[in-house]
């Protein structure tokens, strides 16, 4: 029931504010699409058979690629790995996924036009002037127990893009 009311506040504030606020009473400042509390706790990227499952898939789209267990995301060149460490990755408990149905036309838009967009994706962030704030974790390899593979975070304490993929936590940077 929460997370039909959790889903429910998203769909009607993000079509009446185009901003929303999860874990926090509202976001930082008017720049920001989706913003996200301070609670030891991270944003788990959609599981998908294989990257190259996800056709329609545009720029800035974030996977985890169930194939070679890496969280991935789409530049116009194809995709790049966030998992960053290549090949330390052996398995992921994938169980509880395979027995989900995938629901192929489940979508939120947050956004000026959430009725006419049709950017392919679960989760669209369609504003073109506001940004998403990761969830903010102090060493989430300490702090969130448990953690999916897919799970990402921006780490305060070293001031990183943080990504479990399955085995470890890894840390992600521009180049």
């Amino acid at each position: 029931m929460k997370k039909i009311i959790n889903l429910t506040s998203i769909l009607v504030f993000g079509a009446v504010y185009s901003q929303v606020a999860i874990g926090k009473k509202s976001v930082t400042n008017s720049s920001v699409s989706l913003e996200f509390g301070n609670a030891p706790r991270g944003i788990i990227t959609p599981w998908v058979t294989s990257s190259a499952a996800v056709a329609s898939a545009v720029q800035g789209t974030i996977i985890f690629d169930q194939s070679d267990k890496k969280v991935k995301i789409k530049y116009p060149s194809g995709w790049k790995d966030l998992s960053v460490r290549q090949g330390l990755m052996t398995s992921a408990e994938i169980s509880s996924q395979n027995t989900k149905t995938e629901n192929p036309n489940a979508k939120v838009i947050i956004g000026p036009n959430p009725d006419t967009d049709t950017t392919p994706g679960i989760l669209v962030l369609s504003a073109t002037n506001k940004a998403m704030i990761l969830p903010k974790v102090e060493k989430p390899y300490e702090t969130i127990i448990d953690p999916a593979p897919g799970t990402i975070v921006y780490d305060t304490d070293s001031k990183k893009l943080c990504i479990f993929n399955g085995k470890e936590w890894t840390f992600w940077y521009p180049e």
